[in-house]
């Protein structure tokens, strides 16, 4: 996928769901994967022309792993021109080796947050940016209806009251292929995740499920997106152009 496509899924994104205003400092959420770097790529892209001024920062919890070496990480956001900031935690201490977590996913992803937004907030951000994309969206929802029984999933824009901070995602209308694609294009420096638990997950469970879905019933995914931002989910914004 080209930069610019990147770009207008961005700013389709920015514009439907109001999610960014004059005068934000927004922190985006690194992990080193190839969605957070994407997102990353297009909002510094996107900071150059939107009408809207808006500074960034990138924020990387390190849950203390072994050989996460986020150097390549720091060297493209020097390229970009980005303030880069590492929050050190012992989450993996915690979760792995104290409590001997066997299904660490939900306290993990937890416990990054807090650190994350803590961070943040203390940096003086209003805003943080998270890399999900379309797939993600979908696969929650899936998640949700299973483990759940509800019908719900990431909203696009959120207001955390606790910690005073918006929570925005400007990715969710590119797709996990597209996302890869312009991995593959633009040659970004992913850093591999370290967890033992990467690719046994239930969230793996559902990216699998949905393929297979797809597979079957082309056009499903397209349907089961437009299903969740029609849905009418509490806690959901509208779109701008349903407001208006």
């Amino acid at each position: 996928m080209e930069l610019q496509r990147l770009l207008s899924y961005t700013r389709r994104a920015v514009d439907d769901y109001e999610m960014i205003d004059d005068g934000d400092y927004i922190a985006v959420g690194i992990s080193g994967g190839k969605d957070s770097l994407a997102l990353l790529y297009a909002l510094k892209h996107l900071q150059r022309f939107y009408p809207k001024h808006f500074e960034l920062l990138a924020v990387t919890a390190d849950l203390g792993f072994d050989g996460f070496d986020l150097s390549p990480v720091r060297a493209l956001c020097d390229e970009l021109g980005v303030p880069y900031q590492v929050v050190r935690t012992d989450i993996a201490e915690i979760i792995f080796e104290r409590r001997k977590e066997t299904s660490p996913c939900s306290l993990c992803a937890k416990m990054r947050k807090g650190a994350l937004n803590t961070a943040v907030k203390e940096a003086g951000c209003n805003k943080v940016a998270y890399a999900h994309h379309q797939d993600d969206i979908i696969e929650t929802m899936l998640l949700s209806l299973i483990y759940e029984g509800r019908f719900h999933s990431f909203s696009p824009r959120s207001y955390l009251d606790r910690m005073e901070l918006t929570v925005i995602r400007p990715l969710m209308y590119v797709t996990e292929a597209e996302i890869r694609g312009f991995q593959n294009r633009y040659t970004l420096p992913v850093v591999k995740n370290p967890c033992p638990a990467d690719g046994v997950t239930r969230r793996e469970y559902a990216k699998n499920l949905l393929w297979q879905i797809q597979l079957e019933n082309p056009g499903a995914k397209a349907r089961m997106f437009r299903a969740i931002t029609e849905g009418k989910i509490p806690g959901w914004p509208p779109r701008r152009a349903a407001a208006e």
